[in-house]
């Protein structure tokens, strides 16, 4: 498990007289924006701020922290954000490795918000420097888990986990007393389908499908959630951030999306982290950490609930769970390959090129037609991703044809 623990002492206390230095990538997602609505309230220095290509939220975000640096991905952006940060002494950087600089700058904490893969190379830029770095990017641990825990621990830095399940986990999760654990359990809101039939799950549209009943998220995560790959993605990353074996982590679904996941131990207690559905709240608390910050969340009222439930996941209904599991299993490349094909899958259907079915089938293809190979540099990563997505973009785009087998050695 990669925490405090494998830090050389606690981060330096933010006071009035030195705040913390904050960095968000990926400031304009779901994410992004909940993290720039806690730093609004002060007593943070903003060293850097990016986005992918939303000018106009990235400079008003800018001109309310007063970031040293801002970056923006879209390199076709880089006048008009340019011109709307005019006068403001805030330097302005653009395109992918503007994002990289970003995420190399000072700053004693790094939340890591970048949605995808597109998410690794500055994510592992702010851990190689030592870095407190808020993980609310799973995809990083997915696609090169192994590597990115390596880098951590070579560079003393400091991973805590912001995705609402691994926090509370985090918050459970006896460290020092591991061999005490287990099993840990993630919990699932089953998205808007988790009543749907096959057939009537064909017929969704991507509209139906980013309509979360708990939860206010980006696009791409709605969609994870809908079709539960979001699970089997957390399943990979619950594994490398606490030395998890795959079957000693279960899922279960719950509609409230209250309970935010648990621990079970070996003497038969089960611990718990409750709270309301807001990403706010797993935000403060590693913005704070090792303590804890005070702001106007919706207080969870339980007796107002009356009732919790719970219900085993169905993996015939929602397949993407049983190739995330069967991706971890494999190891090497594989979660790579299973991550690429899957934002490839996800982009295909909000283009309406393949119905909300087709997605788990079109990971399944690939992982079928893509041979894995162990992945020990970054470099490595990248390649298997690119001919992942390639391979799943042939699924997908009728003209490209059924490609054949695509080897990797």
């Amino acid at each position: 498990m990669v925490v405090a623990a494998r830090r050389p002492g606690l981060p330096a206390p933010h006071t009035a007289e030195r705040p913390r230095s904050v960095t968000i990538l990926g400031s304009t997602g779901s994410v992004g924006t909940s993290t720039v609505s806690l730093l609004a309230a002060g007593g943070y220095a903003v060293e850097a701020l990016t986005a992918n290509n939303n000018v106009a939220l990235l400079a008003e975000q800018a001109r309310l922290l007063r970031p040293r640096f801002v970056a923006i991905c879209d390199r076709t952006c880089f006048a008009d954000l340019k011109a709307a940060l005019a006068g403001t002494g805030i330097e302005v950087g653009a395109g992918p490795s503007a994002i990289v600089e970003a995420a190399s700058r000072p700053a004693d904490w790094v939340m890591a918000a970048i949605v995808g893969a597109a998410g690794l190379e500055p994510t592992l830029a702010a851990v190689r420097r030592g870095a407190i770095v808020a993980l609310a990017n799973k995809e990083v641990l997915v696609c090169a888990g192994a590597l990115v825990m390596a880098e951590v621990e070579a560079a003393g830095a400091t991973l805590l986990p912001v995705d609402s399940e691994h926090n509370a986990i985090f918050q459970c999760f006896e460290a020092r007393n591991r061999d005490s654990v287990d099993r840990i359990i993630l919990t699932a809101s089953g998205g808007p389908f988790r009543e749907f039939d096959t057939a009537r799950m064909a017929t969704v549209t991507p509209a139906q499908a980013v309509a979360h009943p708990n939860w206010v998220m980006g696009r791409k995560i709605s969609i994870d959630s809908a079709t539960m790959m979001n699970k089997g993605l957390e399943i990979i990353e619950a594994h490398h951030l606490f030395g998890m074996p795959e079957p000693r982590i279960d899922v279960l679904l719950h509609p409230q999306s209250v309970v935010h996941s648990l621990v079970a131990y070996v003497d038969g207690s089960v611990l718990a982290q409750l709270g309301a559905p807001d990403m706010r709240t797993p935000i403060a608390y590693t913005l704070a950490w090792p303590d804890r910050l005070s702001f106007p969340a919706r207080r969870l009222d339980l007796a107002a609930l009356g009732a919790l439930t719970f219900f085993p996941p169905d993996e015939q209904r929602f397949p993407a769970l049983r190739l995330a599991r069967q991706a971890l299993q494999s190891g090497g490349a594989t979660p790579t390959i299973l991550n690429a094909a899957n934002e490839v899958a996800v982009e295909g259907f909000m283009a309406g090129k393949i119905g909300f079915l087709d997605i788990a089938r079109t990971v399944e293809e690939t992982l079928a037609r893509t041979d894995s190979l162990p992945v020990t540099t970054l470099g490595d990563v990248l390649e298997v991703d690119a001919m992942a997505r390639r391979a799943a973009a042939a699924l997908i785009e009728p003209t490209a044809g059924r490609p054949a087998r695509v080897s990797l050695s």
